[in-house]
């Protein structure tokens, strides 16, 4: 027999059935004045337990009945809106759990855009602003303690997290400013810091309470991507009431404790970066680190080796984080033992973006700065080992900052884990970096004791000087201060200074004036001063004594090749190699084929080998430009003309071109003077000149190609030597791009495709970037035509290592292609070479032979787009054969053997790969004597339309 109902359900069901049916306003709005006193203490006031029962059973659906009725007819039933204010009060003044799940409810259940729709997201609004939303995550987290319903929670921690979605989805255009995510989660950490403050006044009163609802909101809003909005404002309210708060604090460390593990790495990376240094975050985490492995493995693992997102004041924060405790000191240590171990790995070199080599070294650094004598002491050959390791693999590295960022490394690290041996010095330009990672090395974190570690970074990692004690005198002022003060009585400043620009330093020994001179000094003289005056007149006598030079220019290429400093002489390497520079292309075949052999010789320096490699560009571009322009211009020069005289005169010996004079004359003349011409004042730009390089291509590029795989005792491009056959690749490219226009460009850029397809998948960065760069210079040197028709399965080869997942993923830099081809994969696939069709021939081989299309009037192909193409070549539509139709259908296909227009095409390529070989051949022995016919022929071949579709 089922118990009678209570009061409270008896009213409940009849105030329900009569909020169903009336239309009566002030009917309507007694019943719900006689619900209200459920809800608060009006007259006459309910029981406690009346009240209890109405809240937990009764309030949905009471909420629901009132969602149901409410529309703008219902509402206008009584004037001045009492009864809208009335009907608001049950969402606001009720439990705030239940009042936000019906509003949820109400809200995703309406069918589209109405009133209704609006008026509850309004009453959610308001709800939001006066703060019910923590009043709901406090009674969530007073229940805890009691025997609740897990599913309840869960539903309230997902609407409560995802309400902005919610929103959106409903609202669209109509959405209102509090539920955007940047306003939604900043009012959601406001709640949140009043909850906490709330179970801080519990637990000061006796009261239990549990912060595992709050963990898990917050938890869950930072895992949807949420750190900057609510932590933002979560972690300075938390620092501020921390500061002198051993309770806040315990609140704090319970917060972070019961996270759950899938959202601790966001939490904890969200923390790193809103915390303002290690006092902070040490307060707001206390020893999490030793008690959660999770969070042990984000803090020691994740944001340290597997990221780069941490800036130098994050590291700095998490790393004294880790030093403030002395239970949290052991994994500092630990921290520093792996960074090194990671930081010596060959592999993390090659492998590890220059970003994340910064960031480990960055945090090395300030490991080193935490840590004290006696801690490093006990590890200090084992991080020795680790640093000598790094430093090797950093110093073998071909790209300039890995190696600058080794050496500085390098050094702190030696002052500070020995700083009784010899301090270890690198030369390195002081850049940015420099001084930033200086820097990190030389701060001393507050409060903390090491000052001998300052002091011995400081004396290894800097140079500046420091004031002593006994350069001080009475009141401590420097004695340089006061020599300063002195030296303004006695100042000369109102005397005019005389002009010196002009004057020159007096040489006891006269310049040469023959290259054999020059010869004969650079070799056999010890008179210093007479060395450097062959040395600096050397270029301009080789420009100018070109048929001497030619006598001499083997000997002079050796006496410059093996050419050391005797004396410190301002601008050594520039000297040397111009000079050089200009006995390459004074004698051009010769000496490059000199310098080519000497490459690959033994008992050369990788300096010298480079050096080979730069004075070989450096010739091959001043023999491709017009002779007039054969030196740089200097700044400032008006026309072509005057920079032809300035390099004239700047070859000779004592030239004052510096000075500047004759541009300043030339560029006034250039002001004051008027052209009148029907051209609109267009000036002609220099001569023509025949292409000096074209016949001497071969000498420098094949013989380099010769024997780059072959290692020799001290020289192996393919093992150690990675930075050699970087700039090897560079080098070639650069010729590729200067043969432009050449005969033999489709030898040289075939050889150069072959080249690159055998070191593709170099592990060295730098080596691929050249590759890269190899790539862009033959697609810009070799006309599209002859690529389409001589080299098409080199093209098929980097089209496809260009555009595998296995391509390199560094971009290209500027400096090597223009931007037309800084991603040479678009720039080979925006060829008009490729229809989707092969042929198989008899043998079941797939040929390397493809129909091309001709793109004369946009993208246009298939049976339209041929027969147009037949028409345009004499063969009408109707009248056309069926072999001609078959030649320009692109869908080819088929089992049979190769098609007519296919065998013209490939007889053509054979025809072209023969002159081909012949050109390398002619090149490579050093017999440049093409015949007219020859060339006539070829051209015959590669322009000859064979076919009207094909190329």
């Amino acid at each position: 027999m089922e118990p009678a109902p209570s009061r409270v359900r008896l009213a409940v069901r009849e105030a329900i059935h009569a909020l169903s049916s009336s239309e009566d306003g002030d009917h309507i709005f007694c019943i719900l004045g006689s619900l209200k006193r459920y809800l608060s203490e009006t007259e006459p006031p309910a029981l406690p337990g009346e009240k209890e029962e109405f809240a937990s059973a009764h309030f949905s659906p009471v909420l629901r009945c009132l969602a149901s009725r409410l529309s703008l007819a219902w509402l206008e039933l009584l004037p001045d809106g009492r009864l809208e204010e009335l009907w608001a009060s049950f969402f606001l003044e009720g439990p705030a759990d239940q009042a936000f799940l019906v509003l949820m409810e109400a809200i995703e259940g309406a069918a589209g855009p109405s009133f209704r729709l609006m008026k509850m997201a309004q009453l959610l609004a308001r709800f939001l602003r006066e703060g019910r939303l923590a009043v709901l995550m406090e009674t969530q987290c007073r229940q805890e303690t009691q025997p609740g319903f897990p599913l309840l929670r869960e539903t309230l921690l997902g609407k409560v997290v995802a309400l902005p979605d919610h929103l959106g989805n409903r609202l669209q255009r109509e959405n209102l400013a509090e539920f955007l995510p940047q306003n939604y989660f900043r009012l959601l950490g406001e709640e949140v810091v009043r909850v906490l403050q709330a179970i801080v006044d519990s637990l000061q009163g006796g009261l239990d309470s549990s912060v595992s609802f709050v963990s898990q909101v917050l938890g869950k809003a930072c895992i949807h991507g949420r750190q900057q909005e609510i932590l933002g404002v979560l972690v300075p309210r938390l620092a501020e009431l921390t500061q002198g708060s051993c309770l806040h604090q315990r609140v704090c460390w319970r917060l972070m404790e019961q996270v759950p593990d899938r959202a601790m790495e966001a939490v904890l990376t969200g923390l790193v970066e809103a915390a303002q240094g290690p006092e902070v975050l040490s307060r707001l985490l206390g020893n999490l680190v030793v008690k959660n492995k999770k969070a042990q493995f984000v803090m020691t693992r994740k944001l340290l080796f597997l990221q780069s997102r941490l800036t130098t004041p994050m590291l700095q924060s998490l790393l004294g984080y880790l030093a403030t405790d002395s239970q949290r000191r052991p994994l500092l240590l630990q921290v520093l033992k792996e960074l090194l171990e990671t930081w010596g790995s060959s592999s993390a070199v090659r492998h590890t973006p220059l970003l994340q080599q910064r960031h480990v070294s960055k945090a090395i650094l300030i490991c080193l700065v935490h840590l004290r004598e006696p801690e490093l002491r006990d590890s200090r050959d084992e991080l020795l080992a680790s640093m000598m390791a790094g430093v090797k693999c950093r110093l073998d590295s071909s790209l300039p900052s890995v190696r600058h960022l080794g050496m500085i490394v390098a050094e702190v690290i030696s002052a500070r884990i020995h700083p009784e041996g010899p301090p270890l010095k690198f030369q390195y330009e002081d850049d940015e970096l420099s001084l930033e990672l200086l820097a990190l090395a030389s701060h001393q974190p507050a409060g903390d004791g090491a000052s001998e570690a300052g002091t011995s970074l400081a004396a290894a990692t800097a140079e500046s000087p420091v004031e002593t004690p006994a350069e001080t005198v009475d009141g401590g002022v420097p004695q340089a201060r006061l020599a300063v003060s002195d030296s303004e009585l006695d100042s000369d400043d109102e005397f005019v200074p005389y002009d010196m620009s002009g004057d020159r330093e007096l040489k006891s020994s006269k310049a040469p004036a023959y290259v054999r001179d020059c010869v004969e000094a650079l070799t056999t003289s010890e008179d210093i001063e007479r060395w450097e005056a062959a040395l600096r007149a050397l270029e301009g006598l080789v420009y100018r004594n070109s048929t001497a030079t030619q006598e001499v220019s083997m000997e002079l290429a050796k006496v410059l090749l093996h050419l050391e400093e005797k004396t410190c002489v301002v601008g050594f390497e520039q000297l040397r190699q111009r000079a050089l520079v200009a006995v390459t292309v004074t004698d051009p075949a010769r000496v490059a084929d000199y310098l080519t052999s000497q490459f690959y010789a033994l008992n050369y320096s990788l300096r010298q080998r480079m050096d080979i490699l730069d004075v070989l560009t450096l010739a091959a571009q001043e023999l491709s430009g017009p002779r007039c322009l054969r030196r740089a211009p200097q700044p400032g020069s008006p026309s072509p003309g005057t920079q032809c005289l300035q390099v004239a005169a700047a070859s000779q010996p004592g030239s004052a071109v510096a000075s500047g004079w004759r541009v300043v004359v030339e560029e006034r003349i250039r002001s004051k003077t008027r052209r009148l011409s029907k051209q609109g004042g267009l000036r002609q730009g220099p001569a023509g000149s025949p292409n000096r390089f074209s016949s001497v291509a071969g000498h420098f590029f094949f013989p380099l190609l010769q024997r780059f795989d072959r290692p020799l005792v001290t020289f192996d491009l393919l093992g150690d030597d990675q930075l050699v056959l970087g700039r090897l690749t560079h080098t070639l490219g650069a010729l590729m791009c200067l043969a432009v226009n050449t005969t033999v460009a489709v030898a040289m850029g075939k050889a150069l495709l072959e080249f690159v397809w055998a070191l593709r998948f170099h592990v060295d960065a730098y080596v691929r970037q050249g590759l890269l760069s190899a790539v862009s210079s033959v697609l810009l040197s070799v006309p599209a035509a002859r690529l389409l028709e001589d080299l098409p399965d080199e093209l098929l080869e980097a089209r496809s290592w260009l555009a595998g997942p296995r391509c390199p993923p560094e971009p290209l830099p500027t400096s090597l292609a223009p931007p037309a081809v800084q991603s040479p994969a678009q720039f080979v696939g925006s060829l008009p070479l490729w229809s989707s069709d092969w042929y198989v021939g008899p043998s079941g081989w797939l040929r390397g032979c493809r129909l091309f299309h001709v793109r004369q009037e946009g993208p246009r192909c298939g049976r339209e787009g041929s027969r147009r193409g037949l028409q345009d070549a004499g063969t009408e539509g109707p009248a056309a054969s069926a072999e001609t139709q078959e030649q320009a259908s692109p869908v080819c296909g088929s089992l049979g053997p190769p098609l007519p227009a296919a065998r013209k095409l490939a007889a053509a390529r054979s025809s072209g790969a023969r002159l081909c070989s012949e050109a390398r051949s002619a090149a490579a022995s050093g017999s440049h004597s093409v015949t007219q016919a020859g060339v006539q022929r070829h051209h015959d071949i590669s322009l000859q339309p064979q076919s009207p579709r094909l190329k």
